[in-house]
């Protein structure tokens, strides 16, 4: 096993510090796609990437790349990756830790001579802060990019196709540089857990199963609008009503079927009022299996009986989905290889253990086997400014990754 030094765990941290400088919120972590922090991050990626001894470019999309060629630049590749953009007012270490750490084992590993390429990827897109649409940098990578998103608008009325263009992207060839299944051999990810098992069980690190599949809808309820001291309760059509009820629904739906399911956004419209019966309302649910025959089965169900939540309440429900992932197996064999690295690191049994949030993961694995390894964050909490890891737990990551490399090269076909 290559050892490290906690002073290399601690030259992430640092570097995860800086990082979290890029946002456009003053004192908060804030940063989407295609923006100026985007951009300004990337180039201090690409300035670590090339220290560690890598070649560098940025690719149609936006993401970042280094590379560390083999000794037959012809051969394979192992991509190690994880998303560079963030949440409203993030934590500094969601995605970031694991592009790091990327970046730091082969800068570690610079003298090692591998049979195949290693390269180190941010995604540009994972959380879908500006556009709403989730793995845009990975579905490109994967050949999974989608040429209806160019006409998606931002919150300004930008349209995707028009941020790439003020970036210095060509939308002409945005995905045309998707990558090719037979020269892949294997999608890498470290993450924290942003969960409370880990920490639960007093690890450092442990190895991901599968990812959960998701479903995302945006739902419009129409009611009627009225005054509220004049039109008595029975004779109503009042939309908020009908949408709380709904979201009850839904909280029990998902207790009773052993799925997640979240109202994230719910909106009043066109001016609701104290004194004003609500006649619009619009709500977002995303849910969840780690299951995907569950997961249709719970999607068709619910929406079922908001259906008849609408038609009794005397409203009327339209539904859009707008997002969807399946869920996805880590491969079997990747996870045996992050296992004995653990063990080999730790000295102890590995844990395994799924996801239930999404990760890029999700879309690469239409390009090839995927294989994760989560780090133990504090109270599981993420997607927050007090998302915190500890630097002997990164140090644990770091040289589990670097085993990790060593493991896939020694059962590789020389």
């Amino acid at each position: 096993m290559l050892k490290t030094t906690e002073c290399h765990a601690q030259s992430i941290m640092d570097k995860a510090d800086i990082l979290a400088r890029f946002s456009c919120d003053e004192g908060a972590l804030t940063r989407g796609y295609l923006t100026k922090e985007h951009k300004a991050a990337h180039q201090q990626l690409a300035i670590w990437m090339e220290e560690a001894g890598l070649t560098t470019w940025e690719d149609s999309v936006g993401n970042q790349w280094g590379r560390k060629v083999a000794s037959n630049p012809d051969a394979p590749t192992v991509i190690i990756g994880s998303h560079s953009d963030t949440v409203t007012n993030a934590g500094k270490y969601d995605g970031n830790l694991g592009i790091l750490l990327g970046i730091e084992s082969l800068k570690q590993l610079s003298h090692h001579e591998f049979p195949f390429n290693i390269d180190v990827v941010a995604f540009a897109d994972e959380e879908g802060l500006r556009f709403d649409t989730t793995l845009i940098g990975s579905s490109a990578v994967a050949g999974q990019f989608n040429a209806q998103w160019f006409d998606i608008k931002d919150s300004e009325g930008i349209t995707m196709a028009q941020a790439m263009q003020d970036f210095g992207l060509l939308p002409s060839k945005a995905g045309l540089d998707c990558r090719d299944p037979k020269e892949t051999l294997a999608y890498l990810e470290v993450h924290i857990e942003q969960g409370p098992v880990l920490e639960a069980q007093d690890l450092a690190v442990g190895v991901v199963t599968g990812i959960a599949g998701a479903k995302r809808f945006k739902l419009d309820v129409s009611g009627v609008a009225g005054h509220a001291g004049t039109v008595p309760l029975p004779l109503r059509h009042d939309a908020l009503c009908a949408v709380a009820e709904m979201i009850s629904t839904i909280e029990t739906y998902a207790k009773e079927n052993d799925i997640v399911a979240t109202v994230g956004k719910c909106d009043v419209k066109k001016g609701g009022a104290v004194n004003v019966i609500p006649g619009d309302v619009s709500f977002t649910i995303d849910i969840r299996s780690l299951e995907q025959t569950k997961l249709e089965s719970a999607c068709e169900h619910l929406l079922e009986q908001l259906e008849s939540i609408a038609e009794y309440r005397n409203v009327d429900l339209g539904c859009e989905q707008i997002y969807q992932a399946d869920a996805v197996k880590c491969a079997q064999s990747l996870q045996s290889l992050w296992g004995n690295a653990v063990e080999v690191v730790t000295q102890s049994s590995p844990y395994f253990l799924p996801s239930g949030a999404g990760h890029d993961a999700l879309a690469m694995q239409h390009l090839t086997n995927v294989g994760m390894l989560f780090v133990r964050c504090e109270k599981g909490i993420s997607h927050n400014p007090k998302e915190a890891v500890m630097t002997e737990d990164v140090q644990v990551a770091l040289q589990c990754m670097m085993e990790m490399l060593l493991q896939i090269e020694s059962n590789s076909p020389q």
